[in-house]
């Protein structure tokens, strides 16, 4: 695909991974828009890079058709790639869950992840053509302690990535899946401020790269999944 003129919406773009990617579309000619919960760094971006953003918390169910509504619109209805990177994460042992812990979780890396894909996947389906970028995580390959909370919800985007890429081939849609290990953003951080750069650990730039490779693979192809490890954490 050819990146330049295409319409991208990208989850959790306020920060991290889903900021330092928008970025890097944007400068390679994409029309962008980011969605996240923090006005104030969306503002921020948009006065910054010019990209266009829509405060959207998607863990708010009932209001993800409206607010797809209105960034179809931005879009003059047409939109070429929908990258769900927006994610929380909370980490508790078996012996400690409750169902609010799932919830707080689940809204937002499953159920509303999958809602707004599904009313997107309905244009795609117009179209015939499109293309779904779905940040899981390297937990989604293994289990680990206190993981069954975070854990869990990326073995269900993995799960669901598999069954979307069955489904919608036929429709010339490419559902690519990548599971980064650790990376050095605000994921996980209570003041929801960036980490700074670790010379062993994943930057945000390292993801960027990785979606644009994949984007830029001829329509005739695609990525399923693909996993970006730290070389050396320890």
């Amino acid at each position: 695909m050819k990146i330049k003129g295409k319409n991208i919406l990208i989850t959790g773009g306020s920060s991290g991974i889903g900021k330092a990617t928008a970025i890097k579309l944007h400068n390679q000619g994409a029309n962008i828009l980011i969605t996240g919960r923090d006005k104030l760094k969306l503002k921020k971006i948009s006065s910054q890079h010019g990209i266009k953003s829509l405060e959207f918390d998607i863990s708010k169910l009932e209001s993800i058709e409206e607010k797809t509504k209105e960034i179809l619109k931005k879009f003059d209805n047409k939109i070429d790639v929908l990258i769900n990177n927006a994610g929380v994460g909370k980490s508790k042992k078996i012996d400690e869950i409750e169902i609010k812990d799932f919830l707080d979780v689940y809204n937002t890396n499953v159920f509303g992840l999958a809602i707004l894909t599904s009313i997107i996947v309905k244009e795609f389906k117009k179209q015939r053509n499109g293309n779904i970028i779905n940040i899981a995580s390297t937990a989604a390959l293994n289990g680990y302690e206190g993981g069954t909370i975070y854990g869990g919800s990326k073995f269900a985007l993995r799960g669901m990535s598999k069954c979307w890429q069955k489904e919608l081939r036929k429709f010339n849609v490419r559902v690519m899946l990548i599971n980064p290990s650790e990376v050095t953003t605000a994921f996980g951080q209570k003041d929801r401020k960036e980490r700074k750069d670790i010379n062993n650990k994943l930057r945000s730039k390292e993801i960027a790269d990785t979606i644009s490779s994949i984007l830029k693979i001829d329509d005739r192809g695609f990525i399923p999944e693909l996993s970006v490890w730290a070389t050396n954490p320890f």
